[in-house]
């Protein structure tokens, strides 16, 4: 599996382009959102100063074509809107890439972050690249079960450091003490940290690599 974080550019014919656009300072979270036949429907949170405003705004825009207030607060206010532009979850949907919800639309932008295998993310690349969406691509990673990283023993032995605070600052154990505690010799535990503590740095620079921005809102490639 792989993991990914893109910022992607709303066009103005969304109205979650031009209205965060026109109030950069407001943030709608969309706590869900699902296609329709006709577009979609988003339940988003609003958070503003004048929230009251900014949903007649909303309720205005060409391709809403439907708002209900199912909450409202001072500083901020639930919606239900229905869209005959769904174009972001249909790209998603014809690529199979789950939406995490919730996700921050601010200022024109989308935040999304992404758990699929490396082809569904192609494919997500490609189909938001038909649609004409730009992106960027802020991270992307390979998730890596703890247990295919390390063997039983060696993720006992970290386990058991981190519990007893051998990697606090300062320790509060030492490598003696943590050895008494999991019944074995001392050398043996310290082999055993050594090679666990290789296997994870290695594979954290190696997702720190991958996880550099890689910027391009020209030529967007997420694999």
């Amino acid at each position: 599996m792989s993991r990914a974080v893109l910022t992607l550019d709303i066009p103005n014919s969304v109205w979650m382009g031009s209205v965060s656009r026109e109030y950069p300072d407001a943030q709608f979270r969309v706590l869900a959102a699902t296609p329709s036949k006709d577009g979609g429907v988003a339940l988003a949170e609003l958070l503003a100063d004048e929230p009251e405003r900014i949903v007649g705004d909303v309720e205005a825009s060409a391709s809403v074509s439907n708002l209900e207030l199912l909450q409202v607060d001072e500083e901020s206010v639930l919606l239900e809107i229905e869209t005959q532009a769904a174009v972001f979850l249909e790209s998603a949907r014809n690529a199979g890439v789950p939406i995490r919800t919730p996700f921050s639309v601010r200022d024109g932008e989308i935040v999304w972050e992404l758990t699929a295998s490396r082809s569904r993310l192609s494919a997500l690349n490609e189909t938001l690249t038909d649609a004409g969406i730009n992106f960027t691509v802020e991270s992307i990673y390979e998730q890596v079960d703890s247990d295919q990283l390390l063997t039983d023993r060696q993720w006992t032995i970290i386990q058991a450091a981190l519990e007893n605070g051998y990697y606090d600052t300062p320790r509060n154990c030492t490598q003696e003490e943590l050895a008494r505690s999991v019944g074995l010799a001392k050398s043996t535990c310290s082999d055993l940290l050594h090679r666990a503590e290789e296997q994870i740095i290695k594979r954290l620079v190696e997702g720190e690599a991958d996880a550099r921005p890689r910027r391009s809102k020209r030529v967007p490639t997420i694999v």
